[in-house]
């Protein structure tokens, strides 16, 4: 199937419009993805038509809000093909879904001694939560490294599991370097020594088909602005088992069932880790972007990002003095770069003049700077509304800024 990229984009508004006089070029999808008028229309006509609070009303409103929460419940499941429903919670992104899992995993399974594994590669998102808990437990953090292509040494993973390895955390895409892991093999090595695992998603989800009952992975986790959808929403994948084990996390309405002074007992899932009101249009909008998508197909958006990658990693590498972070083998649509002496947030702020939006900085993942040697990169990502004109655009924008800095 071929992509009609100019009907794609006229569901996007904010494509269509000026940048510093300039039309706008957005290349940083991996920070947040634009949203297309369907899952605008979606989440306005909720708060038009139905907006009332969720799960504990018996009128018509709140039945509507209601089914609308449950239903994009419905399609999270789908989406990833979860066993059962509830095993779907609801979290404000893939920040809180690692901090719930990490918190309340480690009151039930991690003590003095014991061991967690995350990657050199991750997202501050994904080793700071550990890091917490770790200190709190007294328990000990440990790093599975990447190569100069920014692949991991997945091979030394069976060598750093021990007997109080409890689990290990890992990202199926790294936002910095656009590294695609292989979280099958990962999972496979865990899992033959008895070892938990947590994927982070949030840079996978858009990109590719996940099925977590293949992966036979423990927890999943992502956010619905990488996704297409609206901020302040995301979700926590867990097996049922797991999930029945571990104690709630935050406490408050909707995840009790009973509540006396002498003690409280907590609903079932997934309401125990969903306390309080839930952000239930913003899981509607989380629906309305995963069923846009998959109109689209994740396969054809797959395709068409690959094809992106290849051109933009052909031009930029043409020019003289920049050099390209994160040449795995296997990669998705991010090009993390610097050129020879112009420092990132110059280049940034400068291809910004000409409507040109990309990422500068860490992004998050200073661990992977200091890899490199390096404070930060120029990151540009793509999405499926990007064309190859767009990438001429930067192309021709970074040899501009090449040229006011020649002496």
């Amino acid at each position: 199937m071929t992509l009609d990229i100019n009907k794609i984009r006229k569901d996007f508004p904010i494509l269509q419009e000026k940048v510093h006089g300039k039309d706008l070029v957005y290349f940083d999808n991996a920070a947040t993805t634009q949203k297309p008028t369907q899952v605008i229309d979606e989440m306005v006509k909720y708060y038009y038509k139905y907006n009332s609070n969720i799960h504990r009303g018996v009128h018509y409103l709140s039945n509507k809000s209601t089914d609308g929460n449950e239903n994009a419940r419905k399609i999270v499941q789908n989406f990833i093909n979860a066993e059962h429903l509830h095993e779907i919670i609801f979290t404000r992104g893939t920040t809180e879904s690692v901090n719930l899992v990490a918190n309340s995993f480690a009151d039930r399974y991690i003590g003095e001694g014991d061991e967690v594994i995350v990657s050199e590669l991750e997202h501050h998102s994904n080793i700071v939560p550990w890091q917490l808990v770790c200190e709190k437990k007294k328990a000990v953090l440990k790093v599975l490294p990447f190569n100069d292509n920014g692949e991991l040494l997945v091979d030394q993973l069976d060598d750093l599991i021990t007997d109080r390895t409890k689990i290990v955390a890992v990202n199926h895409i790294s936002n910095s370097l656009g590294t695609i892991n292989p979280i099958q093999k990962i999972i496979d090595i865990a899992h033959a020594r008895g070892v938990k695992v947590l994927v982070d998603a949030a840079q996978s989800v858009q990109h590719l088909k996940i099925d977590v009952q293949e992966w036979d992975v423990d927890f999943l986790v992502f956010s619905g602005h990488k996704l297409y959808g609206p901020t302040g929403i995301g979700v926590l994948y867990g097996k049922e088992d797991l999930l029945n084990e571990m104690p709630p996390w935050q406490g408050g309405g909707e995840m009790i069932k009973e509540v006396r002074f002498e003690g409280t007992t907590y609903n079932e899932l997934p309401f125990k880790f969903e306390a309080g009101t839930p952000n239930y249009i913003d899981a509607i909008g989380l629906g309305a972007a995963i069923e846009y998508v998959e109109n689209i197909g994740l396969d054809n958006i797959d395709a068409y990002e690959q094809e992106l990658l290849a051109y933009a990693t052909e031009k930029l590498s043409s020019i003289d003095g920049l050099k390209i972070y994160g040449t795995a083998e296997h990669k998705t649509s991010v090009i993390s770069f610097l050129v020879d002496g112009i420092h990132f947030y110059d280049m940034g702020m400068l291809l910004d003049q000409m409507g040109i939006a990309v990422r500068t900085g860490t992004h998050c993942t200073e661990p992977i700077m200091q890899h490199f040697g390096i404070d930060g990169t120029v990151r540009a990502s793509f999405s499926f509304y990007n064309t190859k004109e767009e990438i001429d655009a930067l192309y021709n924008g970074i040899l501009k800024v090449c040229k006011m800095f020649v002496h």
